[in-house]
């Protein structure tokens, strides 16, 4: 099972249903366009994962991300937890380009996406801390896995995302790392904040 169909699981029927009114469009695109945020999610820690000090202070950070319920948690503070995800992944600005390709998808306002991207952060996020913690996985482990989701995204949308995050990462992965700083909550502006 991939993440994503895992994602897609625990939200359930009535999860999706809520997202689909969110979107003000239906259930069955509403699992398209969580799928594609999920992915977009994934593809950027796939991409800081392939610098090695990337992949290590992502794999610290998922500790702090172990046994957490963002499925059952209240909007803001998975909004707040959702920001700094984003942060780290994609920067601020990667944020919204990432939410201007997305609503073309969705055929939705890119303030819509940005609604939703800090809800699906943190539920990818606890989802690979539970994947990653069971199956003892190290960083170089982890910087395959998460090439493996993004791998095993459908065709169309694994393109599309990979234009997407090429477009905010370039060709070049950065250096990376630092300790992960579960206080830092303010979304990041600019390039994507790899100090965890």
């Amino acid at each position: 099972m991939t993440l994503n169909d895992e994602l897609l699981t625990q939200l359930g029927d009535s999860g999706v249903d809520q997202i689909a009114g969110m979107l003000g469009t239906d259930p069955a695109t509403a699992r398209k366009v969580v799928e594609a945020v999920a992915g977009t999610v994934l593809g950027g820690m796939a991409r800081n994962a392939e610098h090695p000090d990337g992949a290590e202070a992502l794999r610290a950070a998922l500790d702090v991300h172990v046994d957490t319920d963002p499925f059952n948690g209240d909007v803001a503070s998975l909004t707040r937890d959702g920001h700094s995800i984003l942060g780290h992944v994609l920067g601020g600005q990667g944020t919204e380009r990432a939410a201007a390709g997305l609503s073309q998808l969705a055929c939705v306002s890119p303030g819509t996406i940005m609604k939703l991207l800090p809800l699906i952060a943190p539920m990818v996020m606890s989802l690979l801390a539970n994947r990653v913690t069971k199956a003892h996985m190290d960083a170089s482990a982890l910087a395959v896995h998460l090439r493996r989701e993004h791998d095993a995204l459908p065709g169309a949308l694994g393109g599309l995302l990979d234009g997407l995050l090429g477009g905010i990462f370039g060709g070049a992965v950065p250096p990376q790392g630092g300790p992960y700083d579960p206080a830092d909550r303010q979304p990041a502006r600019g390039a994507p904040n790899h100090d965890w």
